[in-house]
């Protein structure tokens, strides 16, 4: 998958596409319809299939001061797209010049001329241009007249209501991370480089790959029974792990981060990019009366999650 952050600039053959329009943070079920839509459109016009999205995610410039609320980053966002085929991800800039565009200057300006797009695919729900004004049946006029297609997908339900980001983060929060899982089609993960912190763990005979949640919306803090995927390197492959998500109160930590402990595992990865998966909510954080009662609890904690991931 080619990803484009230049959109002022673009290459001729990178234009053209059949895209999927939206922020699809998380890429979960309701995104994933827009997305098929979209590649059907790919199919019947012989474009390579798109996504149009922004960065940074427009809610961080009208909300500044509000809570970490993100799914996923960009890294991890990508990294799903690419999972479902997308050729083309236009990460178009969100900025000011970009929120001043009427409705019809941003489909004029960015989605002809600047992107070329042969077909664009939107949810019901759509909102567009300056003061949000902009509806899919305003999409779809300028479409006619612009030369482009159009198609409007409807909302995706699941069994516990509408499919959104907002459902899924109050899955992650109340720890029901099957049930994001369910919404989301896939694992929710945790995707980033591998930090180095302070090797409290190691000296615990539990060493831990730490990486930073900032920015994204916190799951409940606790532990929790996780998959790892390490795209490459000499460890490349699929681990099983436990993860502990939170400020580590025994310890007077007050920086949310993320601590996996991969089973069966010895070797380096600081600095390298791993994902790691949420299967199942184990625990919320806790303090011990001392060091060996947190070994004890992590023994329990790690054969419990061994047993989960084999039955997963």
């Amino acid at each position: 998958m080619r990803i484009i952050r230049d959109t002022l600039y673009l290459d001729p053959a990178d234009r053209g596409a059949a895209a999927a329009i939206g922020n699809f943070d998380g890429v979960h079920l309701g995104h994933r319809a827009v997305i098929d839509a979209a590649r059907v459109a790919a199919s019947a016009t012989g474009a390579p299939l798109g996504i149009m999205t922004f960065e940074p995610h427009p809610r961080q410039m009208f909300a500044p001061a509000a809570a970490p609320f993100r799914l996923m980053n960009a890294e991890g966002r990508a990294n799903e797209l690419a999972r479902l085929g997308v050729e083309k991800l236009y990460e178009v800039p969100f900025n000011p010049a970009l929120v001043a565009l009427t409705p019809e200057q941003f489909a004029q300006v960015i989605i002809h001329d600047r992107l070329g797009l042969a077909h664009v695919v939107v949810g019901t729900d759509f909102c567009f241009g300056k003061d949000r004004a902009g509806h899919a049946a305003d999409l779809i006029r300028f479409g006619q007249a612009m030369g482009f297609g159009v198609t409007v997908v409807p909302m995706v339900q699941h069994t516990a209501g509408r499919v959104s980001s907002t459902a899924i983060r109050t899955a992650l929060t109340d720890g029901r991370p099957r049930d994001a899982s369910a919404m989301l089609g896939h694992p929710h993960r945790i995707v980033g480089e591998v930090i180095r912190g302070d090797q409290r763990g190691r000296d615990l005979g539990y060493p831990t790959a730490n990486m930073s949640i900032d920015g994204l919306h916190p799951p409940r803090f606790g532990v929790y029974a996780v998959n790892i995927d390490i795209a490459d390197g000499p460890h490349a492959g699929r681990y099983q792990g436990a993860a502990s998500i939170g400020v580590r109160p025994m310890f007077g930590v007050n920086v949310p981060n993320c601590e996996t402990f991969i089973f069966d595992f010895k070797g380096d990865l600081y600095g390298q990019h791993i994902s790691v998966s949420l299967v199942d909510y184990l625990r919320p954080e806790m303090t011990f009366d001392g060091v060996p009662a947190l070994i004890v609890q992590m023994d329990a904690d790690c054969a419990r999650a061994r047993d989960i991931l084999t039955d997963a």
